[in-house]
């Protein structure tokens, strides 16, 4: 059976930095990549203040610096701030509050090609942008 979002973001994994043998993602053979984990970017999302938002290359460059990297993966980090994401919906499925999860609204936006992979209506990411002023 499938693992669940929830179930991803708590699994034990650590970030890993890799020099790269040949271009990739638009990074440069030879930069220092970071390949974070779904907890790193669900940490970096709650870290986001309220009424503030950030991009996605925003946060991964910032999640590279932290890092002392040249640059953070493009392709795992769509893949984990999805999966921060997911597990905020499914928690609120269960009854959390929207604010006792993740804010990933403050990354996501209802035009974003992540915001299409969830479960949940679009326009709901827009509503919580605009009552933070987003």
């Amino acid at each position: 059976m499938a693992k669940t979002a929830l179930e991803h973001l708590n699994t034990e994994k650590h970030e890993k930095l890799v020099v790269l043998e040949k271009n990739f993602a638009g990074i440069k053979a030879g930069s220092t990549m970071l390949v974070a984990t779904p907890q790193i970017v669900d940490t970096y999302i709650r870290g986001i203040p309220r009424g503030e938002s950030r991009s996605i290359v925003r946060m991964r460059n910032e999640l590279a610096r932290k890092w002392n990297a040249h640059a953070t993966c493009p392709v795992s980090s769509a893949i984990f701030l999805r999966i921060s994401a997911q597990a905020a919906i499914d928690e609120m499925d269960d009854g959390k509050s929207v604010t006792e999860v993740a804010p990933f609204w403050r990354v996501i936006s209802s035009k974003d090609k992540v915001a299409r992979k969830l479960t949940i209506d679009s326009q709901w990411i827009d509503i919580q942008r605009e009552a933070e002023g987003i």
